[in-house]
């Protein structure tokens, strides 16, 4: 299948250049964040704040592993890295782009983490988010798209060159 799958740290840009990516490829653009509310009719803030992180990783790993779509480009929550299943299934129907950025430029980007419904344990920060999840994001990505100093439209070509070039 040839659908694009978007993985990175919350403000990475998944959803903002995931919706340009599919309108230039002509593709459908899916964000599973928003499929989670949808099956579960609540936010992901009152998801986690209600059922607690574990049940929420649950939740997100059943839904993505369930998405059964092409010539789409998906954008996943940045916790998607943690649900091996999902992750697999996401790798057998596409590639997996991660669209990295360092933690300076993320923390720019990012106001409430909790408000966006980011997954952080009790005292984590932004900082010992982005230590634990960068080596999962580099071990399920088939390409990487180095994104700093880039803006919006200088990272959408730099996604669509890398796909180009490897045939997606």
């Amino acid at each position: 299948m040839n659908n694009v799958t978007l993985i990175g740290m919350p403000g990475s840009g998944k959803s903002t250049i995931g919706v340009i990516l599919a309108k230039v490829l002509r593709y459908q653009f899916l964000d599973s964040d928003l499929l989670i509310q949808k099956q579960e009719k609540r936010t992901l803030s009152e998801i986690i704040e209600q059922d607690g992180i574990e049940r929420f990783k649950e939740i997100e790993n059943r839904v993505n592993s369930s998405i059964n779509v092409t010539d789409t480009v998906i954008a996943p929550g940045g916790s998607v890295i943690y649900c091996d299943e999902a992750m697999k299934h996401l790798k057998s129907i596409g590639k997996v782009v991660y669209l990295k950025l360092s933690l300076e430029s993320l923390s720019k980007r990012l106001g409430n983490l909790r408000g966006r419904g980011v997954l952080l344990k009790e005292g984590q920060t932004l900082e010992d988010l982005f230590k634990e999840r960068t080596p999962l994001y580099e071990k399920y990505a088939d390409l990487t798209v180095n994104e700093e100093g880039k803006d919006l439209e200088e990272s959408l070509q730099a996604v669509l060159e890398i796909i180009h070039n490897r045939n997606c």
